[in-house]
């Protein structure tokens, strides 16, 4: 395999000594593109560029064409693997993912089982293997799939939810049916992941979206239990070193000194959990990832800088922080404003990495 010419970002998550801090983007690869506009608009969907590698790989590789990141992310959705189980998904114009067959009797997810992702999802890792070796050893590709507890809402919703009345009304009266379903979906995101680590994603990130709609109690049985058990059964080392990995709760601030046992290299912060805080709960058992508030970057990019130099000082002298947003770049922010997010990073982290 290709030498990694920039591997700051893997240093960064096993908190190993770093020149600067690394950053990448939720959604770096995304609608707020024009040359991403471009090519979803001649593929005719959302779906269609995911499935075709070719494409994943043309705008997973887009933004690097742009800006200075330290990492790429495969170009996929979180929701492929209840796709491959037949629940059909598809997109709707502003009102995000749908399922033609959700979940709704238990036999539905009695007869759902372990997926074999170089067969229903072979179009995945087909395009790690193009991304990269496209990358040719530029930055590391991060690998992603949803959380458990986040693929049964949808699987049992239908689609997005408000309240999460039906994924939550099967938790309470059915516990054990909840429990089959999530761990047939933790085995299956946990051979997802490690399809996508012998491809070639040199650190793989488990998105749980909807983790901070639960209780607490019920938080730690039915989402943070099954994190553990992908994180208990993923591949550690792939091509002579260490595959890091990420857990992000989105809503999760409540709960990081848990989430800091599970065995994750690094958690995501969303942008409403204070990161200096964050780093004094979780002490050294972790790195950090994040967490600029997505709608900064409406700001003008003096702004913008401000902000950044805010959450690098907050976080504070040492490795193991990856800036990152707390969560997805929306699709209409300037270019422009993500280029001067990247480059205040950039400028502004050494001084939190000068060797004594």
């Amino acid at each position: 395999m290709t030498t990694l010419k920039n591997d700051t970002f893997l240093r960064a998550l096993l908190k190993q000594p770093v020149e600067y801090t690394p950053i990448w983007m939720m959604r770096q690869a995304g609608r707020y593109l024009p040359e991403y506009r471009k090519v979803r608009g001649e593929a005719g969907s959302f779906m269609a560029v995911c499935t075709n590698p070719e494409l994943a790989c043309e705008v997973t590789l887009q933004p690097l064409r742009r800006f200075d990141f330290d990492a790429a992310i495969l170009f996929s959705d979180i929701l492929t693997i209840p796709d491959a189980m037949g629940l059909g998904l598809h997109f709707t114009e502003g009102e995000g993912p749908k399922f033609e067959r959700p979940l709704r009797t238990p036999a539905d997810i009695e007869k759902l089982a372990v997926i074999d992702p170089e067969i229903e999802l072979r179009y995945v890792t087909d395009a790690v293997r193009l991304i990269r070796k496209n990358l040719d050893g530029s930055v590391p590709l991060i690998g992603f799939s949803g959380s458990p507890w986040t693929l049964a809402t949808y699987m049992v919703e239908g689609g997005s939810s408000k309240n999460f009345a039906k994924v939550k009304a099967l938790m309470y009266n059915d516990p054990a049916l909840m429990h089959k379903l999530l761990d047939t979906l933790a085995q299956s995101v946990a051979a997802y992941l490690n399809a996508q680590i012998a491809a070639g994603a040199q650190a793989v990130m488990l998105f749980d979206t909807w983790g901070g709609m639960l209780s607490s109690e019920d938080y730690n049985e039915f989402s943070l239990r099954y994190a553990k058990q992908v994180r208990d059964l993923l591949t550690l080392e792939n091509e002579g070193r260490r595959v890091p990995n990420i857990l992000f709760t989105k809503g999760g601030g409540l709960w990081l000194e848990e989430m800091a046992t599970t065995g994750y290299d690094a958690l995501g912060l969303d942008w409403q959990t204070d990161i200096q805080h964050a780093r004094t709960r979780v002490g050294d058992k972790v790195a950090l990832q994040g967490n600029l508030d997505p709608l900064a970057l409406y700001a003008n990019p003096d702004v913008i800088t401000e902000k950044v130099k805010t959450i690098l000082h907050k976080y504070g002298k040492g490795s193991g922080h990856v800036f990152n947003l707390g969560h997805g770049i929306l699709p209409d922010i300037n270019p422009e404003h993500v280029k001067a997010m990247v480059d205040s990073v950039h400028k502004y982290s050494p001084e939190y990495h000068t060797q004594a």
